[in-house]
C-alpha cells in the first residue's frame, strides 16, 4: 500500500499521548528490563463503526492557513486517503473527491504516519515533524467514534511504517518488523530485516490469507511471509537495496524496485519465480511507490522524474474478481507495441532495447513527491502529492499514450472541505 512520510530526528519532549484531558486512559511507560519489544496499553475493544458526516473541528485560531503535510497514503483499497501534516490529520474520499473529516490538535499535534483500517473508525497514528503529538516510538490506535486514542504499541525505537490489514496491525522499525492481532494487540511474530529507513512494507488484503513483503537480510533480498500456510519464501530480487515492494490484493503477485530504479520485477510470491520485467526508463530513479490494479492486469509506478507509468502485465493471476482470460495480455496491441519494435534484436543489442515499456505516462511538476493507485472508475489512476496536490487520470488501455487529466484538487486548502 502506497504511503509518503517525513520523517524527524529531532528529539523534542513527548506531550501527553491522549489529547483528551478528561480520558482515563492510562500513560503506562515501557519497562527497561522487557525482552518484548513493545507494551500494549488499553487494546481497542470497540467493532470498527463506518464513517459518517463528522462535524470537521478545527482547533486552530488560523484555520485558512495551509498546514504542512507530514504523511499521505491510501486506505486498504484505495478509496480513501488520509494525511498527517503538523497540526493533526484529515481522511479524504477519493471518488467523489472530497474532505470528510480532520482532527487539529490544539497543542503539539504533528502526525507523522496515518494508517487507516479501511473505512472505519479505527486508524493506526505515530506523532511526526518539529513538533509531535505522540512519541515517534509508539502506535497510537485512535477511535474517532470515541474522539481518543483506545490502545498503544509502545516499540524500543522510531516507528517507521504502520501497514493495516483488517485482523492485524504491522509495525515496521529501522530493522525489525512486528505483526499483532487487531482486536487485542497481542504480538503474534516478529523478523528483522536489513536496514530499512523509509519502513518498506506490504501486506495482502484477503482475510483468509495473509501475505506480508519486507525486505530480507540481504541487499536487494525480499522476505514472503505466508501466515496462511506458514510459509516464508526469501527472493533475490535485486542486486542494488529495495527501494519499494507492492503486493497484490491477494497477495499472490509481487512487484519490487531497487535502489537504481531503472527495472521493475514481477515474482509469484509462492515460488519466488521471476514472472515479467518492465523497465521505467534508462537513468537512475527514486521509486515512490507502485500499485497493482484490482485485477493485477496493470501496475502503476511513480518517480522523481515526475511521471506516472502504467504497465501492462502479461501474468495470470487466480485470485477472486480477475476477469482476465488466459492470453489475454498478448492480444492487447499497446503490450505488442511496447516491448515488439526492437525484438527482433533481443539477444544481440544490451538488454535494454528490448525492455517493455509503460503503455501509459502521466507528466507531473518535478520538486514533489508523489504516491499512486488506481482508482474505482474504470482505466483511472488516482495521485497523491506531498504539495498537496490531487490528480485523477484517465489511460487509453488500447491505444496507450499520454494520460488524460480528469480532475485536480489541492487538499490542503480550506475551500476542499465538505
Amino acid at each position: 500500500m502506497a504511503t509518503l512520510s517525513a520523517f524527524s530526528s529531532s528529539s523534542p519532549p513527548w506531550p501527553n499521548p491522549n489529547p483528551n484531558p478528561n480520558s482515563d486512559l492510562p500513560d503506562n511507560e515501557e519497562q527497561s528490563e522487557r525482552t518484548e519489544p513493545g507494551d500494549v496499553v488499553s487494546p481497542p475493544n470497540s467493532g470498527p463503526t463506518q464513517y459518517v458526516n463528522h462535524n470537521i473541528r478545527d482547533g486552530r485560531p488560523s484555520p485558512s492557513s495551509v498546514p504542512n503535510l507530514l504523511n499521505v497514503s491510501f486506505n486498504q483499497d484505495y478509496g480513501c486517503f488520509a494525511t498527517g501534516t503538523d497540526r493533526g490529520f484529515r481522511v479524504y474520499t477519493c471518488d467523489p473527491f472530497r474532505e470528510i473529516f480532520r482532527r487539529d490538535f490544539d497543542r503539539g499535534g504533528g502526525i507523522g504516519v496515518v494508517e487507516m483500517r479501511s473505512v472505519t473508525n479505527l486508524m493506526a497514528l505515530v506523532g511526526g515533524g518539529s513538533d509531535p503529538q505522540y512519541p515517534l516510538n509508539k502506535v497510537m490506535i485512535w477511535d474517532d467514534f470515541e474522539s481518543r486514542c483506545i490502545g498503544e504499541l509502545a516499540m524500543r525505537s522510531e516507528v517507521r511504517a504502520v501497514r493495516i490489514q483488517l485482523n492485524r496491525i504491522v509495525v515496521v522499525l529501522e530493522q525489525k518488523i512486528f505483526v499483532y492481532n487487531f482486536d487485542d494487540l497481542k504480538p503474534l511474530h516478529q523478523m528483522e530485516t536489513i536496514p530499512n529507513p523509509k519502513g518498506h512494507c506490504a501486506v495482502s488484503q484477503v482475510a483468509d490469507s495473509i501475505v506480508l513483503a519486507c525486505p530480507g537480510l540481504q541487499k536487494g533480498q525480499v522476505r514472503v511471509e505466508h501466515y496462511a500456510s506458514k510459509r516464508t519464501k526469501f527472493i533475490m530480487a535485486h542486486e542494488s537495496r529495495i527501494a519499494s515492494i507492492a503486493l497484490t490484493m491477494d497477495g499472490q503477485l509481487l512487484a519490487t524496485a531497487s535502489s537504481k530504479g531503472t527495472l521493475v520485477r514481477i515474482f509469484n510470491t509462492m515460488d519466488g519465480v521471476l514472472l515479467q520485467e518492465v523497465r521505467r526508463g534508462a537513468d537512475r530513479a527514486d521509486i515512490y511507490s507502485m500499485a497493482f490494479s484490482p485485477t493485477a492486469q496493470w501496475l502503476a509506478v511513480s518517480s522523481d522524474k515526475g511521471t506516472v507509468h502504467v504497465f501492462s502485465l502479461k501474468v495470470n493471476v487466480s485470485s477472486p474478481g480477475n476477469d482476465r482470460s488466459p492470453g489475454a495480455s498478448n492480444s492487447n496491441p499497446v503490450v505488442a507495441s511496447s516491448s515488439s519494435s526492437l525484438s527482433f534484436i533481443k539477444g544481440v543489442l544490451p538488454k535494454y532495447f528490448s525492455s517493455e515499456w509503460s503503455v501509459a505516462q502521466f507528466r507531473l511538476p518535478e520538486g514533489s513527491q508523489y504516491i499512486v493507485a488506481f482508482g474505482h472508475q474504470k482505466n483511472t489512476v488516482v495521485i497523491l502529492g506531498m504539495d498537496g496536490s490531487f490528480y485523477r487520470c484517465q489511460f487509453d488501455p488500447v491505444n496507450g499514450g499520454e494520460m488524460i487529466q480528469l480532475e485536480y484538487h489541492n487538499f490542503l486548502k480550506p475551500e476542499n472541505v465538505m
